[in-house]
């Protein structure tokens, strides 16, 4: 059997008694049966829950050909997409490629450039995107339920032109991927209209969870990640994570200690990382738990570190400052790689006495030197364990955190599932920009 994901805290600091852990076992007990009998608020979204045991195989397999399929036409894949849309694929990549996949040569990569729009609005960055593009082969996965959402709907008009221009009409449709909502809106209008090939956001999964659907897996695959691997570490966390107690599941220790620390005035949580692959990872964890749990004027306010640099810039205000903080370190047990540390004839920086180490050895020591500091300093350090940086722990992981982040928002008293103060800004942003009235437009823009 493979390792499991692991949670603890160091006990002896006393953030966190022992007691107060046993005293939320009947609100966990509450809050597990809410899940899995898909009884609480938003229950409608709960479809996450037992996906990665009832997935729609035939898609899966269709993502699968259609990655290879991208793989031999394209150079460059163009995955347009905001928020749930785009983060969770991105994380899967910047934490499972190579650290500079896009510049290696083709022979190496396996596969396309992949590259990310539609999550700004910035004319910079999409004509330098479009400058670097240039005349190489292109295929775009376009990702939205509705297709009206601003950011990716402007950027998809660019893509989408330029396709069209480039390879015509019917070249254009080989190279344009929509995932969209089953049945209705204007991106699956258009896909059925233009002939796109479709791949769906099924309707009981929201954005933030949606990473392991065709969201998420199709750039995933295309990337060259193994997505059966992933699906195998995601239904090994659903049997973890689905254990009823305190005592045998992390996920809902984490949920619980977080709570705890929250009632005690600890309203920020740091997501501290040792790896800048965690990077993309970290923004995909931030967005889950802040619009799942920041609404009805609650919510722990969720931030992400990187260390060892963010020691040299954040490390004074997180060891001295304002202590309203906690921190949870996560943190990769066995690195895909590993460098031994030389030894230089003239000891000029001091550093002979690593000799023979790796760079592991001193991260690891850096992680739990920080950890023992930051408790002393009167920060709460929780520490999330993850065996390896593979595909089948990136599944486990990603529903370690699905469950931790639902379970978490239900014992905060709010609905983990929706974000109606998302709409506050869109509906200012759409005023300033002199939006038609809904009921002024043709019914085909709607």
């Amino acid at each position: 059997m493979e390792k499991e994901i692991r949670f603890d805290y160091p006990e002896e600091s006393g953030f966190i008694l022992p007691h107060e852990l046993e005293y939320f076992e009947p609100e966990i007990l509450r809050v597990h049966n809410l899940i899995h009998a898909r009884k609480g608020p938003g229950h409608e979204y709960a479809g996450w829950v037992d996906w990665p045991l009832d997935f729609n195989r035939a898609e899966f397999d269709r993502i699968k050909r259609t990655g290879e399929k991208i793989k031999e036409i394209a150079d460059v894949f163009i995955v347009i997409g905001i928020g749930g849309s785009y983060l969770g694929a991105r994380s899967a990549l910047e934490l499972l490629q190579h650290s500079f996949y896009n510049q290696l040569p083709t022979n190496k990569r396996g596969g396309p450039e992949v590259y990310f729009a539609g999550f700004n609005i910035s004319p910079a960055y999409l004509e330098h995107l479009l400058e670097l593009v240039g005349e190489k082969n292109l295929a775009v996965n376009i990702i939205s339920k509705s297709g009206t959402t601003l950011e990716p709907a402007l950027s998809f008009r660019v893509f989408r032109r330029l396709l069209e221009k480039r390879y015509g009409k019917k070249g254009a449709r080989d190279r344009i991927i929509a995932t969209t909502d089953q049945a209705k809106g204007a991106l699956k209008e258009l896909a059925d209209e233009e002939g796109y090939e479709t791949f769906s956001v099924p309707d009981d999964i929201g954005g933030r969870y949606s990473v392991l659907t065709a969201v998420g897996l199709l750039p995933i695959a295309v990337g060259g990640i193994n997505i059966d691997e992933i699906m195998q570490g995601a239904a090994e966390g659903h049997q973890l994570m689905s254990r009823v107690t305190l005592a045998e599941n992390p996920a809902y220790r984490y949920a619980a200690a977080r709570n705890i620390l929250y009632r005690k005035g600890k309203v920020i949580e740091l997501l501290a990382t040792y790896d800048p692959a965690f990077l993309y990872f970290s923004e995909w964890w931030k967005q889950l738990f802040g619009e799942s749990e920041g609404k009805d004027g609650k919510g722990i306010f969720p931030a992400s570190t990187n260390f060892t640099r963010d020691l040299h810039s954040l490390g004074q205000l997180i060891q001295e400052g304002y202590r309203n903080l906690f921190s949870t370190t996560l943190w990769v047990e066995n690195p895909t790689v590993d460098t031994e540390i030389d030894k230089l004839e003239k000891n000029i920086d001091g550093l002979n006495y690593l000799a023979g180490k790796t760079f592991h050895f001193v991260n690891e020591k850096a992680c739990r030197g920080t950890m023992a500091a930051h408790n002393s300093g009167g920060v709460p350090t929780l520490k999330i364990t993850v065996p390896g940086q593979t595909p089948f722990y990136y599944g486990q992981m990603v529903y370690f955190f699905e469950k931790a982040c639902a379970v978490s928002a239900y014992l905060l008293g709010v609905n983990p599932f929706n974000q109606p103060g998302v709409e506050a800004y869109k509906k200012k942003m759409f005023t300033l920009l002199g939006k038609p009235s809904a009921n002024l437009l043709p019914k085909n823009v709607k």
